[in-house]
């Protein structure tokens, strides 16, 4: 009966060893019907028998006692500062070897470290202390991680002969184009993924894998692209070459000839002078925002029907800057990116199929009845901080604009309300103008608007005229914080959720101030003139969703009883 009860408790899964079953012999069940028990080193964990986690133990010596058995073995976030020979030789079997932020130096990782893990295909170096890299890496290795380093040479055989090698990262670290021989990748034909960002590199480095698809190179002190550096690469699809010193002289019309595959480029943060020649036609993002284009030659463009993002912000685009039909034959393009120029208009004959263009932060004064005409698809259009008057934007200039959802005007010289707005806009803003005051007319028939900003304007209570948000259903939030108000205006919209008065004159809010907005949620109130009494108790009693009250920088402590119903903050108001 004894052994009958023990068989069942072997047999049960995962049921602990009984108290002295280590005794008990059983020669029926065979040796195999009870492993021995699995090492794991102290403090560690080994959720499998291939697996041993180690991570962020301190841990300042390398493990004695790691199964051999082990094919996956974290040592992140430790102390280490040397991989002893005599445990990594035992460990053939690793497959992913992490030692991510630990102490390892250059002098703490012997030649011969990895020669015997010949099925290792990770290895994760990143955060470490390494001058050099390891000169030989295991042929078997398909990702390799040697980033925030301080490496400043690489040998032929630490990524050389590597037939699955898929992905390199050195990015964050100190090499020079020295320290980079040019037979660094001979013989690993399959990389697809190269990071160098962040280094010392002057030029692009000659015979890159031509399996690339992903190149990093941003981040260095790159001024030129040697003739033929990037002729091999016919699959990359990203290359980011952005923050780096490259002027005209340093590329020519065959840099980027041969990558026919090409469909992400960033050379933002230069110093080019010029849209460069040669470019792939199979760009979809084109990121040249912050060098020093003056003009924009059309022809440099020819053939790209397939962009889709052209940023161009931050350059020197004068008045001339973008030739009336430059851009027409990008007939994909989806968004315009020209913040931060000198246009003193919008760029005439646009691509009809244009999407969203973002025009703040240049001079443009004046906005005609036909210059938004050929863009009918516009969804987004951004012209804040630019130097529109009312009497110069036309009472037609955004007529065709019946998709636009997103208008922009703030920042400018309006001081009244533009008329002519499309009925589908679901967000406005017209804060930092000159508005004086409010009509109902140019707001008739956007009953979509969900968003309003009307903040650092010069409005005033009386000045806002009666029914001028009466048609605005579907308003959520409205801003009108900074204003001359000197009370909560009336007849709000009842859609309204978020309403803020910030920074006006109000000294009263009386107990009909919310009656028409049921839906409110929060009510910025702070830097007014309110007093303790200001506020009437029944001022809130309408608002069942009323999660907050912002009643600080007033002239006293405002204490602000919210309804019954609502869910309480640790406070709603203060001084």
């Amino acid at each position: 009966m004894r052994l009958s009860i023990l068989l069942l408790l072997l047999l049960l899964p995962g049921h602990p060893p009984t108290l002295g079953m280590e005794d008990a012999s059983f020669p029926h069940l065979g040796e195999s019907s009870q492993p021995p028990p699995r090492a794991c080193p102290p403090r560690c964990s080994c959720p499998r028998a291939d697996t041993v986690d180690c991570d962020g133990l301190d841990l300042r010596v390398f493990p004695d006692n790691i199964t051999r058995a082990a094919q996956h073995l974290s040592l992140q976030n430790n102390q280490l500062q040397e991989l002893p020979y005599n445990e990594l030789s035992r460990l053939s079997g690793l497959r992913t070897l992490n030692l991510h932020n630990n102490l390892i130096s250059s002098e703490g990782l012997p030649d011969e470290a990895f020669e015997s893990l010949t099925q290792l295909q990770h290895i994760y170096v990143a955060h470490n202390k390494l001058s050099v890299a390891p000169q030989f890496l295991p042929r078997s290795l398909r990702v390799a991680d040697l980033a925030a380093n301080e490496v400043t040479e690489i040998f032929p055989l630490t990524f050389g002969e590597k037939p699955a090698l898929r992905s390199v990262y050195l990015h964050n670290n100190q090499l020079s184009n020295a320290g980079l021989p040019p037979d660094a990748f001979r013989g690993s034909e399959a990389v697809t993924t190269l990071s160098l960002s962040s280094n010392r590199l002057s030029y692009v480095p000659p015979s890159l894998p031509p399996s690339l698809e992903r190149l990093h190179l941003q981040d260095n002190l790159i001024s030129k692209v040697p003739r033929g550096a990037l002729s091999r690469q016919t699959h990359l699809r990203e290359l980011y070459l952005q923050h780096n010193r490259l002027a005209d002289s340093g590329l020519d019309a065959t840099t980027f000839s041969k990558l026919h595959c090409l469909e992400y480029l960033d050379l933002s943060h230069n110093q080019l002078a010029a849209v460069p020649a040669g470019l792939p036609r199979t760009l979809a993002v084109l990121h040249l925002g912050r060098n020093r284009i003056r003009w924009v030659e059309a022809a440099r463009l020819r053939g790209m029907r397939g962009l889709r993002y052209l940023l161009l912000q931050h350059n020197q685009l004068g008045t001339a800057g973008l030739p009336a039909g430059a851009l027409r034959p990008l007939r994909g393009l989806h968004t315009l990116h020209l913040y931060g120029n000198g246009l003193d208009h919008v760029p005439q004959a646009l691509p009809r199929r244009l999407r969203a263009l973002v025009l703040p932060h240049n001079r443009v004064t004046t906005l005609g009845a036909h210059d938004l005409a050929a863009t009918p698809r516009l969804t987004e259009l951004n012209l804040a901080y630019n130097c529109l008057a009312s009497a110069r934007v036309h009472p037609r200039a955004f007529r065709r604009l019946r998709a636009l959802r997103s208008l922009d005007l703030a920042g400018n010289q309006l001081t009244r309300l533009p008329t002519g707005l499309p009925a589908g806009l679901h967000t406005l803003r017209l804060q930092r103008n000159q508005l004086r005051a409010l009509e109902p007319e140019p707001l008739a028939g956007l009953d979509q608007l969900q968003e309003l900003s009307l903040a650092h304007n010069r409005l005033r209570v009386g000045d806002i005229g009666p029914g001028t948000w009466h048609e605005l259903q579907a308003l959520q939030v409205l801003d009108l914080s900074h204003n001359e108000l000197s009370f909560v205006p009336p007849d709000l919209p009842e859609a309204l959720e978020e309403l803020h008065l910030q920074g006006n004159r109000i000294s009263h809010v009386g107990p009909e101030a919310f009656l028409s907005t049921p839906r409110l949620r929060a009510l910025f109130l702070r830097a007014n003139r309110l007093h303790m009494t200001s506020i009437a108790p029944e001022a809130f009693l309408g608002l069942p969703h009323l999660r907050m009250v912002d009643t600080t920088g007033n002239l006293e402590h405002v204490l602000v009883r919210l309804p019954p119903t609502a869910p309480r903050r640790p406070w709603a108001g203060g001084p």
